[in-house]
């Protein structure tokens, strides 16, 4: 690991050059800006360093997809922004290969003395370009040596969930990524040691910085909690479970579903907030259940939306299979809520038995269990809130993030 002294970090969002230290060519690379926690950590990460006077540039794909996007934030905040039609998340031999040609030419105008790539796809094409422009000799230095490759692990491509031959794959194509990276970061110490049994890099390549966020967002509750709480009509001392998340596979809301048509107390109503392709599927089952006067679907929320959910909600339930760290959680927990989730990657991180309840995956009799006790005692969920929030204030502050990050920077340049 790269090692970070916490004398050496700045803690206030300080730049780095009103220290006396010069600016950088920073290019980011991922492969789209829709709502999600790893385009949430890239924007916030290039919008932190441009603030402290470096260089920056964002090479991305269109916004596509029901999630929302982040794009037009992204082209507000200042720094270059590069759009390549090509880049896609699915697989598409065609079009990757375009797009890996295209990032090639972004890289060989721009001159970066940092690439720094995030998630699978676009880390496995951003990865493979830099390499090509820097033994070119086209980086920044007359031999193209000074150019350094980043990437930031936010999940892993390859799971338990799928097919044999699609993780063969996706191993195989991220352990060449990783022979051409200099500094590898993953948003949870699980990510490292997921990626380290499957042989990808090596252990002093990896740096855990967990995936930062506005905080102070999330710590003071916004007068709309207190509408959406209205507009959902609950009950006299309504108890309100959250889960925040694409409405898609792998998100758990069938044990969610489940849980819920064995919790008879009709106090207990349950928020689904996103949208995605299994949306008609969802809404039949609740129906299905008799659960129509109990489940609320929001739709897919603006991000300036969600600390009001967070507020308005009593419990948050995050039920999905696989996720790097669950961005939600962290978020839950700063506005005082306690959180339910199954073990899975880096939650255990946040999750923990200080702030909420902590499942084996797929275990719907203890999501029952666990709801009925949180939902029955106010004096308890206060306590795991508070545990939570006092966890995560500073940990997942995004000036933190920008300036370990930084730091990574400057050591690798030396």
């Amino acid at each position: 690991m790269i090692p970070i002294s916490p004398t050496q970090v700045l803690d206030n969002g300080q730049s780095a050059i009103d220290n006396g230290q010069l600016p950088m060519k920073i290019c980011h690379i991922i492969t789209r800006m829709i709502l999600g926690g790893a385009m949430e950590n890239t924007l916030l990460t290039c919008e932190g360093l441009h603030a402290r006077g470096h260089e920056v540039s964002l090479i991305t794909g269109p916004a596509l997809g029901p999630e929302g996007e982040l794009m037009t934030r992204a082209r507000a905040g200042g720094y270059k922004l590069i759009v390549i039609d090509e880049m896609r998340r699915a697989i598409h031999p065609i079009l990757d290969w375009r797009a890996s040609r295209r990032i090639v030419a972004c890289l060989r105008d721009l001159r970066p003395e940092i690439v720094h790539t995030h998630a699978s796809k676009a880390g496995i094409l951003g990865r493979r370009a830099a390499a090509k422009v820097r033994g070119q000799g086209r980086g920044i230095g007359a031999q193209g040596e000074d150019m350094k490759i980043v990437h930031t692990v936010h999940g892993l491509a390859f799971h338990p969930y799928q097919g044999w031959w699609k993780n063969w794959l996706y191993i195989w194509l991220e352990r060449a990524a990783a022979r051409r990276t200099d500094a590898i970061i993953s948003v949870a110490d699980a990510m490292t040691r997921q990626a380290l049994a499957a042989g990808v890099g090596r252990a002093e390549q990896y740096t855990t910085i967990y995936s930062g966020m506005e905080v102070e967002k999330y710590l003071h509750r916004p007068a709309e909690a207190d509408a959406l709480r209205a507009s959902l009509h609950l009950p006299a001392a309504g108890v309100l479970v959250t889960q925040v998340s694409r409405l898609a596979e792998l998100k758990g809301h069938d044990f969610l579903l489940e849980a819920a048509s064995r919790i008879g107390d009709e106090r207990v109503h349950f928020c689904l907030v996103g949208d995605g392709e299994l949306r008609a599927k969802i809404e039949a089952e609740i129906a299905r259940l008799g659960l129509g006067g109990r489940f609320h679907l929001t739709g897919l929320l603006p991000p300036e939306q969600i600390p009001a959910v967070m507020h308005a909600s009593d419990i948050l339930v995050h039920c999905s299979l696989r996720e790097g760290l669950p961005r939600t959680l962290p978020q839950a927990l700063l506005a005082g809520k306690p959180v339910v989730a199954f073990d899975v990657d880096g939650t255990a991180d946040v999750c923990t038995a200080d702030t909420g309840v902590l499942l084996r995956p797929g275990d719907v009799g203890g999501l029952t269990l666990a709801l009925g006790l949180l939902a029955g005692s106010a004096e308890l969920r206060a306590r795991l809130g508070q545990g939570g929030r006092e966890l995560c204030r500073t940990r997942f502050d995004h000036n933190l993030m920008v300036d370990r990050i930084e730091e990574i920077y400057r050591r690798m340049m030396g």
